[in-house]
Order: C-alpha cells, then sequence, then structure tokens
C-alpha cells in the first residue's frame, strides 16, 4: 500500500492534473508509463505499463476516477534469464495488456528476445502470481489476450523488426481457455505497410457486433491513433485514423488503452513521448459516431479527432480529488522498498538494507566489474522524473573503507551524470561530478571535483522544464554550492530519464563492506538559483 511522509517531508506534489471545478488537464501522469493498457472493474480502474530492464517489472497503477493514479503493485520482481543480472538497457518487460476475465486480472508482455509471458491474481493491491510463459519466441510484441462471446481465446500481437525482420503486420493467434499457451502460429489479420506503417500496440475489443481494433502507427514521436473493425474476428478488417496531433502540442499521440463507464462516457488513455521526461499518460474523451469513435476532439472539422489539453472529469461518482498522492518522495520509513523504486537488473537483497539503521536506506558497496562505469552497474536505484520541472535532494552519510567507494546522486539516460561522494585523503572527502554514454565501454569521466569536511552532505539536482540539470551540495541543508557545469538529460533506451542513489566499489580490490546511508529523497518543484 501507499504511504504518506511524515509531516516535516510533505510538500507540494510535482504536477497536479486537477485543476478545480470537475476539470483536469493532461497529462494526467507526467511521469515515464509508457505504453498504458486499462481495464475496469466496478468503480475501479487499472493500469499496466512498460518497464523494459527496470526491476520490479511491470507497474500497476490504480485509480477511481482516470484522473489521479496511484502505484499499487508489480507484476514481477526478476526475469528467469542470465542477460537480466546486469543492465539489459532497452530489453526487458515492452507494452503489456491487462484484462478482467472470470474474476481475474490477467497481464500479458513480452519480452523482444525471450517470448509471451502471463501472470494474473484476484487482487491487483496483493500481489501476482509467477510469470507464464506463454510462447517461447523472438520478435513478437504487444501481445493482447482476448475471451469471445463463446468462450474462445484469442491472443493478438504485433512484431519487432529489430528482432525478426517483420512490422507493420498484426498477427492473432487462437489461444488456450485458461491463458496458459497458445494454439497455433496464428495468421496476419491487417498488413499495414502501405497506409499505417509501424502499426503495433494491438488492443482487441468487442461492441454492438463489431471486433475492433486500436492500434498506434506512424512510429512514437510522430504517429496517430489508428482503429479497425471487422464483423469478423480474422477480418477483413476496415482502418480509419481516430486521433493524431493536428494542430496541438501533443505529440505522437501513441499507445493506450480504452475504457467504458456506467455512465455511457467513453475514455481513451494513452501515452505522449516527452524526450527525457518519458511517455507521459494523457486521457481523452471518446464519442462514437456510426460505429466509428472520435478521441479528443475534432477541433479542424477534418473528422479526425485532436487530443485536449483540459477537459471535463469522467462522471465516475469518484470524489473530486484535488491534489494526487505524491509517489517520488520518500523517508524510508516503511518496512519495505516504496514502490516507485526500481534496480537497474534483478534486485539482490544484499544491495539494501531498511532495518540496518531504522528510519534510513542503506545502500552496500559492490564492486563494479566495469570499474566505475553506472551504466554497467546493476545496484542504481533509481525513479522515473517527477515532472516537467523538479529539484530531488537527498540526505547521505558515507561509510567508506578505501578511496575507490562512491556514493550519490545519478541522473541516467542514454547519456549520464552523477555527482559523486567518496572518502578523500587525511580524513577528507570530496565530491565529483561524472559524466558517461550507455553506448561505449569508456569509465565514467570526472569533470569537477570540490573537498569536502563532513561524512554527511545533501546532494540536489535541479531539472528545468528543457531538462537541463544542475548539480549541488550542501553541508547544512540550507546554503547548496553548484558543482559542475549544466547537464541535459536525455531519454534512455525506449525510457524516459530517471533519477536515483547508488553505492560502488569501483576498485578491482580492497574491501567490500562499506556502505551509504540515505536518510530521504525529496522530489518538489523546481528550486530556482544556488545559493
Amino acid at each position: 500500500m501507499a504511504r504518506q511522509l511524515t509531516e516535516e517531508l510533505k510538500h507540494e506534489s510535482v504536477w497536479n492534473p486537477n485543476i478545480g471545478s470537475g476539470r483536469f488537464r493532461n497529462p494526467v501522469l507526467f511521469k515515464d508509463y509508457s505504453d498504458p493498457d486499462i481495464v475496469r472493474k466496478g468503480k475501479d480502474f487499472f493500469m499496466a505499463a512498460s518497464s523494459f530492464s527496470s526491476f520490479p517489472g511491470i507497474p500497476i497503477l490504480h485509480s477511481t476516477d482516470l484522473v489521479n493514479w496511484t502505484l499499487i503493485s508489480h507484476v514481477f520482481d526478476k526475469l528467469p534469464f542470465k542477460d537480466y543480472e546486469l543492465p539489459a538497457h532497452g530489453k526487458g518487460a515492452w507494452a503489456p495488456s491487462i484484462r478482467y476475465y472470470r474474476g481475474e486480472f490477467w497481464v500479458y508482455f513480452a519480452t523482444p528476445d525471450e517470448g509471451i509471458f502471463m501472470s494474473k491474481t484476484k487482487d491487483p493491491f496483493r500481489g501476482w502470481e509467477p510469470l507464464v510463459h506463454v510462447k517461447e519466441t523472438k520478435g513478437w510484441i504487444d501481445p493482447c489476450p482476448f475471451w469471445d462471446d463463446d468462450g474462445r481465446a484469442y491472443l493478438i500481437h504485433a512484431y519487432a523488426n529489430s528482432r525478426i525482420g517483420i512490422k507493420s503486420k498484426l498477427n492473432l493467434c487462437r489461444m488456450k481457455k485458461d491463458g496458459t499457451a497458445l494454439e497455433d502460429d496464428g495468421e496476419i489479420v491487417f498488413d499495414g505497410t502501405l497506409n499505417h506503417p509501424t502499426i503495433e500496440g494491438p488492443k482487441l475489443y468487442k461492441k454492438d457486433g463489431y471486433y475492433y481494433i486500436f492500434a498506434p502507427a506512424g512510429g512514437v514521436k510522430n504517429g496517430w491513433q489508428t482503429v479497425l473493425r471487422s464483423r469478423q474476428i480474422y477480418g477483413p478488417y476496415e482502418d480509419k485514423i481516430v486521433l493524431h496531433q493536428g494542430n496541438t502540442v501533443i505529440n505522437g499521440p501513441h499507445q493506450g488503452g480504452w475504457v467504458e463507464l456506467d455512465s455511457g462516457e467513453s475514455w481513451f488513455i494513452h501515452f505522449q513521448d516527452r524526450g527525457a521526461f518519458g511517455r507521459i499518460v494523457h486521457l481523452q474523451p471518446v464519442s462514437w459516431e456510426d460505429g466509428w469513435p472520435l478521441m479528443g476532439k475534432d477541433i479542424n472539422k477534418d473528422g479526425i479527432g485532436e487530443p485536449v489539453l483540459e477537459w471535463q472529469k469522467p462522471k465516475t461518482n469518484s470524489e473530486d480529488l484535488k491534489e494526487p498522492f505524491d509517489q517520488a518522495s520518500d523517508d524510508f520509513s516503511s518496512e519495505n522498498l516504496a514502490l516507485q523504486w526500481q534496480w537497474e537488473a534483478n534486485p539482490k537483497q544484499e544491495w539494501y538494507s531498511l532495518d540496518a539503521r531504522p528510519g534510513r536506506l542503506r545502500l552496500y558497496s559492490r564492486r563494479s566489474v566495469h570499474r566505475f562505469k553506472l551504466s554497467r552497474i546493476p545496484n542504481l536505484l533509481m525513479q522515473k522524473f517527477s515532472g516537467p520541472s523538479f529539484t530531488a535532494t537527498i540526505k547521505l552519510s558515507l561509510c567508506a573503507l578505501s578511496e575507490t567507494i562512491r556514493a550519490g546522486l545519478a541522473v541516467m539516460g542514454k547519456e549520464y551524470a552523477s555527482l559523486c561522494f567518496s572518502k578523500g585523503e587525511n580524513g577528507l572527502y570530496k565530491l565529483g561530478v561524472y559524466t558517461g554514454r550507455i553506448e561505449d565501454d569508456l569509465e565514467d569521466i570526472k569533470t569537477e571535483e570540490h573537498p569536502v569536511s563532513k561524512e554527511t552532505v545533501y546532494l540536489r539536482v535541479t531539472v528545468s522544464e528543457e531538462a537541463e540539470c544542475r548539480f549541488s551540495y550542501s553541508i547544512d541543508q540550507h546554503h547548496f554550492t553548484q558543482v559542475g557545469d549544466p547537464f541535459q538529460a536525455v531519454p534512455g533506451l525506449w525510457t524516459g530519464a530517471k533519477v536515483g542513489m547508488y553505492c560502488v566499489n569501483a576498485g578491482t580490490d580492497g574491501p567490500d563492506g562499506s556502505y551509504c546511508d540515505i536518510d530521504w529523497f525529496i522530489a518538489e518543484p523546481e528550486r530556482r538559483g544556488h545559493k
């Protein structure tokens, strides 16, 4: 369950989608929840999103109004493959779907190199069953299950051209009724090569006698939403573009899911690629005309919807919330690591403790296989960027047995930077700014260094609306000094940039029993200027 921060650490949320008078603004989630899908059970809505190579994987969020969302669980802790014992950037769990069928919630997802997986639960708040390997294959992605009125089960999916040399096609397979395996290799039901290139992320629905496939096409940054419909599940399918950027500032708009309310309203949730800030989540009203959905609002009257920036909240009979629950800041007062934190590889309990010094997070140093290169280190503890501009601050104390122990605050992406705290000579400490790149094998480069007299410091990164990052530090929590030049955050492989902490032994030998303690992590609206 989500928990409340202690009073002294409470603060304004970085992003608030509630604008009063029963209205909301987009995005409803200014965080990197890529490839969202959604399902409703009664008054509750549940969302699943991609996690790629971050662990635990496949985040599940809950809402009662479609606007304010709370992260409640993850589908799995680890993936059972050796490749994920170290960072596997760009791999991992892609594009899940979530459905409710016969009293259970079902999540399907693919890893592009290992195949299609499934897990289910009766209660998403309480955890998920062990993964079932539905199909061992390479290059099958974006799976979505469908149980028809006659009880027959199907699974539709797309292809990853990078793995299998096929793209722009959607394939439909028969599936066992219990959802654990496929019964055939499927049949191509739509080829979008000419008119809907790179069509992917299919979601299969049935409404008023039609089978509908909702699927984005045209690419993540500049694509559109396509809807296909047919009276027969294997087609042939008619196609129609129902949502595009038009004259708005919302590029994409990309992959998502559709839901109907008891009130008769329809809504579509999708992502927008915002570079370093990730694939943020928007909510669009949906109207139906002549058996076709129109998403957003047809502003220029061309018959295609455009994304809305503001709208009246869905009629869910939920309380009109004024402020979302903060799931970025953490005082580490819980028995378990908060859900917003993810590791860069299959996690190990030996990496951290919440019991060694209650009320603080202890990160243990681990020897780096690649000396000091953060992108190759599995025990980085990261979370998503919190909004369009924010400040992240940690209080860190270092217990280092040698000068090779380094702990600090990092911003990760294809290019990354960290503010690194380590032991110096004569009982002193030092702070350095290091930069690196995921795609090379070079050790991270130190660009600046400052001496520090104390073993406890406050480290801060301020992220602007342009994703420019400025590191600073303090020894008293009040006066911060900027360190190094501004750093431009960039996306990771299929993800936004991330911020978090680490403790690592950058030496080839020497003691490995060092650690750092983190008293708290606070993400709040951007603090401008440094004293």
